[in-house]
């Protein structure tokens, strides 16, 4: 072998390779496996990914792409894609923000401190009916250095009541005016999102704009408002639908603002964006930066200087993603949103307890949330690259789409008569719960697959439980998880086997050996137990024996499992032998092809396959078992 010249790549004897010779050997592999392609770009369409908001994740990107992508400039500046401060998180990592909602004053104030002591940056205080008492503020931050963490409020309606306690208690510690860092939280139109109540929104705009303007000139730390995209994620927004809904917030926020006589940049640099952070790596990357090159165009034609652009952003992992089942999972779930926000350059993040889902979490949740920030900072050092997805090609096609995606959804909202006027007129809940329900078929047919609950359940757990948390706010948007559906089926399964002593059952009835009805058999067993239904397996080719085994199960229902020519020899004596031994409903594994009515003649009711509408069979079965509702 021939050794190249010093400095020469080894690559440089290889002829570069060429788009459309991949595009031929994937088209090979794709007839292989009887994947049909189109023409143009069969490669790519045939392998593509379908994403919310109209959205494909191509399985391939190349320097082609960057073409069609705006200008993403340097971190720190216009239009803030890359970041949006120069350093990045390089210096000393993001802000490790961790919520605290316990109106326990008392146990909130050893948490906090537990928090802080453990590698926290600042604490997010809920106030109000959905937390904590507003007069409970000196009480849980009496053991904080108010100069060294900042103090995040969510009061709701009750934002200046408590905004003026935190004053009060600056003013008690001595802390100067310029050491005192956070945010007030005043969010009027996050709240209407929230409630549906409109009657407030003049007053507490009005509440808003006055503390804006009192921080601006007192308090250079300190901001006034939050611009809460979350009720809209909550609800079942997509990507595109909270960008744009936060978008058209923080605008009628500078309008208020600069109406109250704030100058642009003073109204800007009041405002701190909040957004969803999911299991979904590259899409909560893009929607960070997206989020910051979409702030920085509006602050650009609104007049605002060149560094008033710098979205500030405080990432949430989400809750629409948490489960109550098997919630060890969520660990997983959080670490991977956590890290495509610090990717995507948040400037503060809250990883949300495992245990979220069930109630108020313990200390073991708070700890392992907490770490999972410390390792990714610490041990991993992923705040020590500033903009780490930047020049990923995919990431910054991505990036430029969902951008595309939600200003359209921003303009629909300008065009309806702006935030406020778009959601009093129902306009942001009847789409977003559009998009949700198109969402929520394709968890129902395990399309979108939530581990440990649709897909690999364990009937066998032992579940958790946690003191009830607060009520949430409500009376606006819904709230709404992922897992909800198939929990629902879970409970069921559970209340009868609190009230029977055993769960719902039913007989898998394996035709043949291992080889021919394992695979079939397994995906029906996990997708009955997904609804809390125990399945009972027995082998055999013998109609008879499997019928006696049917009889001895203890199950009313049955389904069959086994390869397709096995089925074409022996489904419809099995389901026949079924049905005689009073199997109340035969279902069979598979798609039937021309051999459907044939079975269903024999006693097959039902098919069940990949991308059928699980939830649906699953709610049916347990009617027909005789599960309570």
């Amino acid at each position: 072998m021939t050794v190249p010249p010093e400095g020469l790549p080894l690559a440089a004897e290889f002829p570069d390779a060429s788009r459309e010779q991949w595009r031929r050997l994937v088209e090979g592999v794709l007839s292989k496996s009887g994947t049909q392609s189109t023409a143009g770009t069969p490669a790519e369409d045939a392998l593509a990914t379908a994403l919310q908001d109209g959205l494909r994740a191509r399985p391939l990107y190349t320097a082609e792409d960057a073409s069609a992508v705006s200008e993403t400039g340097y971190p720190g500046f216009p239009p803030f894609v890359r970041g949006g401060r120069p350093q990045g998180s390089a210096v000393s990592g993001w802000d490790v923000r961790q919520r605290h909602a316990d109106p326990d004053p008392a146990r909130t104030a050893e948490a906090v401190l537990a928090d802080l002591e453990h590698g926290g940056g600042s604490i997010w205080l809920t106030l109000g009916d959905a937390g904590l008492p507003v007069d409970a503020l000196p009480t849980v931050l009496a053991g904080v250095y108010l100069d060294l963490a900042a103090v995040v409020l969510d009061a709701g309606a009750q934002t200046k009541a408590a905004a003026e306690r935190l004053f009060a208690l600056l003013a008690e510690r001595a802390v100067p005016n310029e050491a005192a860092t956070g945010n007030l939280g005043a969010d009027p139109l996050g709240l209407l999102a929230r409630t549906g109540d409109d009657g407030a929104t003049d007053a507490l705009l009005a509440e808003a704009a006055e503390l804006a303007a009192r921080c601006a000139r007192d308090y250079p730390g300190l901001r006034a408002l939050s611009v809460d995209a979350l009720p809209y994620h909550e609800a079942g927004a997509s990507p595109a639908q909270e960008l744009g809904a936060a978008l058209a917030t923080g605008v009628a926020y500078l309008r208020a603002l600069t109406a109250a006589g704030l100058s642009v940049d003073e109204a800007a640099g009041q405002l701190e964006f909040r957004f969803a952070a999911t299991e979904d790596q590259f899409l909560t990357i893009a929607k960070f930066r997206a989020a910051r090159r979409l702030w920085s165009r509006v602050t650009e034609v609104s007049g605002a200087g060149p560094t008033a652009g710098a979205q500030r952003q405080h990432a949430v992992t989400s809750e629409v993603m948490m489960t109550a089942r098997d919630p060890w999972v969520n660990m997983l779930r959080t670490t991977v949103a956590t890290l495509a926000a610090g990717v995507g350059g948040a400037d503060a993040v809250t990883v949300l307890p495992f245990d979220t889902a069930l109630g108020l979490p313990d200390a073991f949740a708070r700890r392992i949330a907490r770490n999972t920030q410390a390792i990714l900072l610490e041990e991993s050092h992923l705040g020590k690259v500033i903009d780490p997805a930047g020049g990923s090609w995919y990431v910054e096609q991505f990036t430029e789409e969902l951008a595309q995606a939600a200003w359209n959804w921003f303009q629909q909202l300008e065009a309806a008569g702006g935030q406020r006027a778009a959601l009093t007129s129902g306009l942001v809940g009847e789409t977003i719960a559009a998009g949700w329900a198109e969402r929520s078929a394709k968890l129902a047919k395990r399309r979108e697959p939530v581990t440990g609950v649709s897909e690999f359940p364990n009937l066998g757990e032992q579940p958790l439980v946690r003191p009830p948390a607060p009520a949430p706010l409500g009376g606006g948007l819904p709230r709404v998880r992922r897992a909800e559906a198939f929990e629902a089926l879970r409970d069921r399964s559970d209340a009868h086997l609190a009230a029977t002593g055993a769960r719902p059952k039913l007989f898998l009835a394996a035709i043949g050996p291992a080889a021919a009805h394992t695979a079939r058999a397994t995906f029906a067993a996990n997708l009955f137990q997904a609804g809390g239904i125990e399945t009972v397996l027995a082998a055999d080719t013998e109609p008879a024996a499997l019928a006696k085994e049917f009889a001895a199960s203890g199950a009313t229902v049955a389904c069959l499992c086994s390869s397709d020519p096995l089925y074409v020899e022996h489904a419809e004596a099995v389901a026949a032998a079924l049905k005689a031994a009073d199997a109340t409903r035969v279902l069979l594994a598979g798609r039937p092809g021309e051999q459907r009515e044939a079975y269903q003649r024999a006693g097959v009711d039902e098919f069940v396959y990949a991308g059928g509408d699980a939830v649906a069979v699953l709610t049916s079965l347990l009617d027909q078992i005789g599960v309570a509702r």
